[in-house]
């Protein structure tokens, strides 16, 4: 299952030349790495959407598959390796994606699909370790140290891990194995995909320092053509420049950061449990857009989806925020505070869409996003009754939909205003996993 190594063959693109077939810092211990404190694991799901798909279609298997807003102005969000070898890649707009692969699947995403399988994997996470940060639906840290005495090694809790996720969940991952986040991150990287990588912390400076300074947490691409143009190619390079030099390319605050992981030093931990501060979507019209009719259907299906996750997650939010982007790509935001926190895609949508109207737009818009702030746990927050309210009302109706949409899929129900007509949803602007 998969390869299990020191260092992968293959590799990514984003480490630049040098790192393909056989690349690596002499032989590779394999089963045998030297994992004495690597006790961080980052795991990462393999093109995690597409794979998704694929078990639920098997049919597509050995198919290039490719997930994300299937319009003219969507993105790609996730495609599968059979894609990925015609150039394919999360957060290229779909057009191109089809203009280099024009013969693959291309498919909407289905969340409601994704998050029950996220569940499912952390679920295995925590089986081994109560240390679990996830990062996104898709990826998360562990910290093994305390799992040894039960599970092993390092290197045998990653296989263990990988073993179950294929055999409960028919998905692959890749594991990096390292005594820092920083590194074991690469790591993973370094082996997708379904590969396991151990970089012992002895040999921590050998694997990063050549390595090009765009392969650092927090380089960008405008930060590393400042770094090209001060003669700093490679994290080694940067490790050895002058701090004075950094300081003055790049602040004091970045170049503290990039030159302490440039020389493996990372002392962040293991966070568990981090709770979302928001949760929201966007959508992006396949043609500018004017209608106010439109605009508003959109809305209400924005809010329905962050209304079903915010709900799935037990959550409540206090701050409803829009955002607006006009056709010249000018973007504005507009927020408004409740008095009673909510989970109930009504509300969001009435607030939602009196901030819209607020704006009086006149210009062809491209994209709206609707997003929910102030989250806190549904279970610790007093529920206050309106005078006169129903017993019963919107929360129980919501409630109600997603009960039906977890069982028949979330396309058989839905507002009456969305029936019948094109789901803007098709072209919302998903995450990348």
């Amino acid at each position: 299952m998969g390869r299990s190594q020191w260092l992968p063959r293959g590799g990514d693109p984003r480490f630049g030349p040098g790192f393909g077939p056989g690349a690596g810092l002499g032989p590779g211990a394999g089963p045998d790495a030297d994992d004495t404190g690597c006790s961080i694991l980052h795991v990462d799901m393999d093109a995690f959407f597409a794979s998704v798909e694929v078990r639920h279609r098997p049919e597509l298997r050995g198919r290039p598959v490719v997930v994300g807003g299937v319009g003219n102005r969507g993105v790609v969000s996730s495609a599968s390796y059979e894609a990925r070898r015609y150039g394919v890649r999360s957060a290229m707009p779909t057009a191109r994606a089809r203009a280099l692969c024009p013969h693959a699947v291309y498919l909407p995403p289905d969340f409601t699909r994704y998050t029950a399988a996220s569940r499912a994997v952390m679920a295995i996470f925590r089986d081994v370790t109560p240390l679990v940060e996830p990062l996104s639906l898709d990826e998360a840290f562990l910290d093994v140290a305390g799992a040894r005495r039960l599970f092993g090694r390092p290197v045998e809790i990653a296989r263990l891990i990988r073993a179950r996720v294929v055999r409960e969940l028919g998905l692959t991952c890749s594991v990096g194995v390292a005594s820092t986040k920083f590194v074991a991150k690469l790591g993973s990287t370094r082996a997708k995909p379904d590969g396991l990588l151990v970089v012992p912390a002895a040999r921590v400076i050998e694997f990063l320092h050549p390595l090009p300074v765009s392969a650092l947490w927090g380089v960008g691409e405008r930060s590393a053509a400042t770094l090209h143009r001060l003669g700093l190619n490679t994290i080694g390079d940067l490790a050895e420049a002058p701090a004075g030099m950094l300081r003055r390319a790049l602040g004091e605050a970045a170049a503290t950061h990039l030159h302490a992981l440039a020389t493996g030093r990372d002392h962040r931990r293991v966070v568990p449990e981090q709770v979302e501060k928001s949760i929201g979507a966007e959508v992006t019209f396949e043609v500018d857009v004017t209608d106010p009719e439109e605009i508003r259907r959109a809305l209400l299906s924005l809010a329905e989806r962050v209304g079903s996750r915010m709900r799935r997650a037990g959550q409540v939010g206090r701050t409803v925020a829009v955002k607006v982007r006009w056709a010249d790509f000018r973007t504005v935001s507009r927020s408004r505070t409740l008095d009673v926190p909510t989970d109930t895609a009504r509300e969001m949508f009435d607030t939602g869409w009196a901030l819209f109207t607020a704006l009086d737009p006149t210009e062809p818009i491209r994209l709206v996003g609707l997003r929910m702030e102030g989250l806190a746990a549904a279970a610790q927050t007093p529920q206050q009754l309106a005078l006169g309210a129903p017993e019963r009302g919107w929360r129980e109706a919501e409630a109600a939909a997603d009960a039906a949409a977890a069982r028949f899929g979330r396309s058989v129900i839905g507002p009456a205003s969305l029936l019948g007509r094109a789901d803007p949803r098709r072209n919302e602007n998903p995450p990348h996993p």
